[in-house]
C-alpha cells in the first residue's frame, strides 16, 4: 500500500495498519506516522496511547516499540473465523485471554459469552466482540455471575469452545473449584460448548476442592507453565487430555 493510499483511512483501520507495521518494522516514530497517514502528531500520539492501553506495543519518546511475541493461552488464529463462539469463565487467566483479544484488531467478528464483570468490561468498547452476558447473583470475590438465572440462560445458548479456569486440578479426578455455585455454572458451559479448554498454571496442581466442575474425560485441552509437576501433566496425556505447556 502505498503512503498516499493511506491518507483519510478510518481510526480502525489506522490503528490495525499501525500494529502491522510495528510487526513488520518492530519500531515506529511519531513523525513518521503523522505523514504517511496526512494526520496531526497529536492525533498519533492519541492512536498510539490507545494500542498501549490494551497492550498492543509499549511506547517510547517520540513513537513505540512492538510487544514481543509471548506463548499465550489462546490461539488467535482460531478466533478468524467468521462469528466464532467462545465462552470465558470467570478468573485472572481467562481475563488475560480477554486482554490479548483486546489487542487483536484484525478479528473480525467474535462472539464471546461471559459470566464475570471484568472481562465484560475489557471487552465492552472491542467492535468485533458482541458481548453477551447470562445474567445471575454477583459474587464480588470473583466478579462473576451465577445462580439459577445464568444457569437457564446457558442452556439457550451454543458455543464452539470454553475456556475454563480452575482452582485445583488434580489427574485422576478433574478439575475443581470451591464455590459450589460457580461450579453448577460451569457445568452448564460445558454442555453447550463443542470443546472444553482448561487454563490453569502450575500452582493449581494436586489441588483439591469441595466442587468438581469437570471429570478428566470431560476436558479437551488443559493449558498450564512448565513448572506444572511432570508426572501429572503425563497421567493427563495418557487419559487423553492434550496438554500445552506455556
Amino acid at each position: 500500500m502505498s503512503r498516499g493510499s493511506e491518507h483519510g483511512l478510518l481510526i480502525e483501520e489506522r490503528r490495525r495498519r499501525i500494529c502491522e507495521l510495528l510487526r513488520a518494522e518492530g519500531r515506529v516514530t511519531v513523525d513518521e506516522l503523522a505523514s504517511r497517514f496526512g494526520i496531526s502528531q497529536v492525533t498519533i500520539r492519541t492512536d498510539l496511547s490507545m494500542l498501549e492501553s490494551v497492550g498492543a506495543l509499549t511506547r517510547t519518546h517520540g513513537g513505540a516499540l512492538s510487544v514481543p511475541d509471548t506463548d499465550e493461552p489462546l490461539d488467535v488464529k482460531q478466533l478468524q473465523h467468521h462469528a466464532e463462539k467462545i465462552v470465558l469463565d470467570s478468573g485472572s487467566t481467562t481475563a488475560e485471554i480477554a486482554r490479548r483479544i483486546r489487542t487483536r484488531l484484525e478479528l473480525t467478528s467474535v462472539n464471546i459469552i461471559t459470566n464475570a464483570l471484568n472481562i465484560a468490561a475489557l471487552l465492552i468498547d472491542v467492535p468485533s466482540v458482541r458481548l453477551i452476558m447470562p445474567g445471575g447473583i454477583l459474587r464480588r470475590e470473583s466478579n462473576s455471575l451465577s445462580g439459577h438465572m445464568a444457569e437457564a440462560a446457558l442452556a439457550n445458548l451454543q458455543a464452539d469452545r470454553l475456556y475454563l479456569g480452575a482452582d485445583g486440578v488434580d489427574p485422576q479426578i478433574g478439575v475443581m473449584t470451591p464455590h459450589l455455585a460457580e461450579a453448577q455454572l460451569n457445568a452448564k458451559m460445558i454442555q453447550i460448548c463443542r470443546q472444553v479448554v482448561v487454563v490453569a498454571d502450575s500452582s493449581k496442581f494436586m489441588r483439591r476442592n469441595i466442587s468438581l466442575i469437570a471429570k478428566v474425560e470431560q476436558i479437551n485441552m488443559l493449558i498450564t507453565d512448565r513448572a506444572a509437576p511432570p508426572e501429572a501433566v503425563e497421567e493427563l496425556r495418557q487419559r487423553g487430555v492434550e496438554v500445552q505447556l506455556v
